[in-house]
């Protein structure tokens, strides 16, 4: 739900990972290069989101590091070799420092685990930590508004609350605490991009989404993108000035509406 709810039915099946192998670091990262390709580190790196990141970014021959909770290491072992981890959990103040330094780009997953700040401490660490030019991009869900234009239908909202409630009662997630991780960000001056994502289904690539400033416009109607998708406009962000400081939401580049208003335009 924080990225977005995902469909009950999959349009296809989930497409494949194929890179080798993973070295797992120590409480110490690798020195940089001179002659090093992009450097992007993926917080978040063992999700499905995260996964499909560290594809897109192998690739673009970017140079990839990533952090993860410890009991999903194992997760990463078919990139063994070409992928650096930072074991430990994404709101770990000095596993975030090590995993950061040095890095061209930082794609952030925000996931509000538990209730104990874990979205919000996660960004803050980004913020505090990532060097001085790098880009920054961050996900999220379409209930995160940057400037309160975004209108959103009566259900969805009633939903968000709802479900953002229970989950709260159950310790099991904190929405609120993903606002308060983008309201940190948007009050940043570092180069940071949000995206926000519609429903999310599995599937090959259509292609990189398209967007709109805010929820609620024609385009976005449709409500829907493929988790690939998502991911590679997250990677794409990383070299397109024209999203710094945006919160674009996005939508499928083969949506109803997304063709809709293509051929309207």
């Amino acid at each position: 739900l924080p990225l977005g709810a995902d469909r009950a039915k999959s349009s296809g099946p989930r497409p494949r990972l194929t890179a080798p192998g993973m070295a797992i670091c120590g409480s110490s990262g690798a020195a940089t290069s001179e002659s090093r390709p992009l450097k992007v580190c993926i917080v978040g790196i063992s999700g499905k989101l995260g996964l499909y990141m560290l594809q897109h970014c192998l690739d673009r021959g970017y140079a990839v590091r990533g952090v993860c909770r410890p009991e999903s290491v194992d997760k990463l072992e078919p990139y063994k070799d070409r992928v650096e981890v930072f074991a430990g959990k994404t709101n770990d103040r000095g596993i975030v420092q090590e995993a950061v330094e040095g890095c061209d780009a930082v794609l952030v997953v925000l996931v509000p685990w538990g209730v104990e700040n874990y979205a919000s401490g996660t960004a803050q660490a980004v913020l505090d930590f990532c060097e001085p030019n790098a880009r920054l991009i961050f996900s999220c869900g379409w209930h995160i508004t940057k400037d309160g234009a975004d209108k959103y239908a009566f259900g969805f909202q009633t939903m968000v609350k709802a479900v953002g409630w229970i989950a709260k009662l159950l310790r099991f997630v904190d929405i609120d605490d993903q606002v308060r991780a983008c309201d940190r960000v948007f009050a940043s001056d570092k180069r940071w991009t949000v995206v926000r994502g519609s429903d999310l289904e599995e599937g090959e690539s259509e292609g990189l989404p398209v967007w709109s400033e805010h929820v609620g416009d024609p385009i976005l109607e449709s409500n829907l993108v493929r988790r690939v998708d998502f991911a590679l406009f997250m990677v794409a962000a990383i070299t397109d000035d024209s999203l710094v400081h945006q919160a674009p939401a996005i939508v499928g580049c083969k949506s109803k509406s997304a063709l809709a208003h293509a051929k309207g335009t």
